[in-house]
């Protein structure tokens, strides 16, 4: 018989599969040698800028030596030395025909009042002291100081460098020389630097001396933000990218002088480009030209394979009908030998053996399609989990809005929708147990419960039933509260549904043992249906209405709950109509140490709540039930949106989904949390797996919330902020 597979290749595309599959590894390598030979040239680039940079210091530096060193000679005339001040400031106001950038010469005493000044007669009052914090570094470091630039009352600008002196009768003074920007702009103008590219000498405080660009209104100003904060934040030197005063993006080097003050050489960041857009296309088409050759090689060898392997089927298809096997020569060893083996099988064919193999690889083939089968049914079930729940959470929402504003109309609608929602919420929860179950990944965290407690919570939230129960105060398993709440939920909503008019709901203990019995007056059950009223997807048979619901999976997903925690469950009925009754059996343990009282947590203040969501009807109205709870809520629907809202104004909350269409909320997560280590951070997804919950702490969040969120969440998840 002629099995069709389901899927089918052939030999010509094989070929080319395989051909291209060999020369992937070459493209890899070769991308990453251009990519590391990228970096190497931008280090190499970025090492020059910087050396650049030095080399410029290093002209101011002189240049500002320079200027030392001629207020040095002057401090050292006999006229200073010996103390006759009328004397040198006729002598200073001579050697300013020597310094053509030099404005003015000023002498000062160690208190910081100026003696004289070129500028003005002997004897004149000083006035007032320029960038005068300069001149106390000077007086308090009694060494060469290079000040700030700064810009006169005639709107000059001008920086002073100072220098102590001492003449021979012991006595301190500063002495200064106001110098012209023009004198470092000369120093810019030397060197060889492309057109596009900016330079800049910045004083102590960062403002600018000279600029090769723009010098007449640049000197004075700052830098720009951009710059001073790479300087501020990158040491003595650096090379950065940053924004020029005229709004070009840069590549930077700067280097701090001896003097304290900087230089900055900038050049457009594309001329620092890391790889060679050039260098990747002519490897592209060596690439596509090599791949192209081998492509027209292993068609020419593939057409020649498959006119033997066509000449094979035909000799098969000969022995399959009894007739001569005739097959035409080859130079392939191997198709010589799959011939050879074909006339032989002619003479010595064993039919039985034949059957029996195809049949194994039949069943292996079926076996391997039935694994695969299982896989794709466990992520279905947990992807048709997450887009269940997915429009529950809006419409979850829209009910609490509701019942907030209190419409009393529409009270009984509600109530009917809040109740069909709360058993959809349960199949969902019903269909990812049950994957989890046949996976082994259903899991149970231990500890001392009341489960008294948790039968009388569990009664009083069951709606539109009368449930009668009888139950001590306490009694005590080591338990998971969570899935015996659910154990119990998934009783009652099944004797809800095949029950009359009542539920009788006993908790006991017997032997070390709890007991809970759950019992109704409903359709009971027959022999046959209780050997398998445990097993998934089993149901009893219902009229084409369905009015009971449900698929199948409440009572299977309660039998593994109760067996994780050590215990047993079983049905009993004493036939159709007469009701069903399900006992329950846990081992008793230990009651659970007294602790303080927890502290009630009061409702937070108003707080700023970003809420982001691709989901616009959830976010919709999860915002909405956000804002009548109080607080200012700012959404968004992607990722980048979350980012520039969070820069704009930083929340106090974040409840981000964890499906966004340019990014998944955990990496969202640690990026918001990089920018403000104190944000409190809430996942609100449709994937409720043990897995998610712990990808979302290790992403930073506080808390994760599974769709569709209550109003107790909501609190729970704004308390703690």
């Amino acid at each position: 018989m002629l099995l069709r597979q389901a899927f089918t290749v052939s030999l010509r595309r094989l070929l080319v599969l395989l051909t291209a599959l060999g020369l992937l590894p070459l493209a890899l390598l070769g991308v990453w040698g251009l990519h590391l030979v990228g970096e190497y040239q931008q280090r190499e680039q970025e090492r020059a800028l910087l050396d650049q940079a030095r080399a410029l210091s290093s002209a101011v530096d002189a240049e500002l030596d320079a200027a030392v060193a001629a207020l040095g000679a002057i401090g050292r005339t006999p006229a200073l030395a010996a103390g006759d001040l009328p004397a040198f400031h006729a002598f200073a106001r001579s050697q300013m025909a020597a310094q053509p950038e030099w404005l003015a010469i000023f002498l000062s005493d160690t208190r910081g009042e100026i003696l004289l000044r070129t500028t003005a007669a002997y004897g004149e009052p000083g006035g007032p002291v320029a960038d005068p914090a300069s001149l106390k570094r000077a007086i308090d470091l009694y060494q060469p100081v290079a000040g700030s630039v700064a810009r006169g009352k005639g709107g000059r600008a001008a920086f002073p460098v100072r220098v102590p002196v001492e003449n021979s009768l012991g006595r301190d003074y500063i002495l200064s020389a106001i110098v012209k920007p023009g004198r470092m702009l000369r120093v810019l103008e030397r060197q060889q630097v492309p057109d596009d590219s900016v330079i800049a000498i910045m004083d102590v405080s960062n403002a600018i001396v000279a600029r090769s660009r723009g010098q007449k209104t640049a000197v004075g100003t700052p830098v720009s933000p951009s710059l001073a904060q790479l300087m501020r934040t990158a040491g003595n030197e650096a090379v950065g990218r940053t924004t020029t005063l005229d709004g070009d993006a840069v590549t930077t080097g700067f280097v701090r002088s001896r003097y304290g003050w900087s230089v900055a050489i900038g050049v457009p960041t594309a001329g620092l480009a890391p790889a060679s857009l050039q260098g990747l296309t002519f490897y592209a088409a060596g690439l596509a030209a090599s791949l192209l050759a081998c492509l027209a090689a292993s068609t020419l060898l593939a057409n020649r394979i498959v006119r033997t392997f066509r000449n094979l089927g035909e000799g098969t298809a000969a022995l399959g009908a009894g007739q001569p096997v005739a097959v035409a020569p080859s130079r392939i060893v191997e198709i010589v030998q799959m011939q050879e083996a074909l006339q032989a099988a002619a003479l010595q064919r064993d039919a039985h053996e034949a059957e029996r193999s195809r049949l194994l690889a039949s069943l292996e083939s079926a076996l391997e399609d039935s694994r695969a089968a299982g896989q794709v049914k466990d992520e279905f079930l947990a992807m048709l989990g997450h887009e269940l729940r997915n429009p529950l959470s809006p419409i979850v929402a829209s009910l609490d809005l509701m019942d907030m504003r209190g419409e009393a109309s529409s009270a009984r609608e509600r109530t009917i929708m809040r109740r069909q929602v709360n058993h959809l919420r349960r199949l969902v929860d019903d269909l990812l147990d049950v994957s989890r179950i046949a996976s082994g990944k259903l899991q149970v965290e231990l500890s001392p419960v009341n489960l008294a407690d948790i039968v009388r919570h569990a009664v009083t939230a069951f709606p539109a039933v009368r449930v009668a129960l009888a139950a001590p105060d306490a009694l005590w398993v080591r338990g998971d509260e969570s899935r015996l709440t659910q154990v119990l939920n998934n009783l009652l909503s099944n004797a809800a549904r095949f029950g009359k008019d009542s539920i009788d709901v006993a908790l006991d203990s017997r032997d070390g043992m709890a007991r809970l019995l759950v019992s109704d007056d409903g359709a009971g059950m027959s022999a046959a249906m209780l050997e398998r009223i445990f097993d998934p997807f089993f149901q009893a048979p219902q009229p084409l209405a369905r009015h009971t619901g449900g698929l199948g999976l409440g009572l299977a997903i309660v039998r593994r709950i109760v067996e994780l925690h050590g215990g047993s469950v079983k049905a009993y009925s004493e036939g159709e109509g007469k009701g069903s009754r399900f006992e329950v059996w846990l081992p008793l343990g230990d009651a659970a140490q007294a602790g303080p009282d927890a502290a009630v947590a009061a409702m937070p203040a108003r707080l700023d709540v970003l809420l982001v969501d691709d989901n616009y009807d959830a976010v919709v109205t999860t915002a909405a039930l956000l804002e009548n709870m109080g607080h200012a809520v700012r959404v968004a629907a992607t990722g980048e949106e979350a980012i520039a809202e969070a820069a704009r104004q930083a929340p106090d909350v974040a409840i981000l989904d964890i499906g966004l269409p340019d990014m998944d909320g955990y990496t969202l997560a640690r990026r918001l949390h990089g920018a403000d280590p104190g944000l409190r951070l809430v996942a609100l997804s449709g994937y409720g797996q043990q897995s998610d919950v712990a990808q979302a702490l290790e992403a930073g969040f506080a808390l994760h919330l599974t769709k569709p969120a209550t109003l107790d969440d909501l609190a729970r998840a704004l308390t703690a902020a």
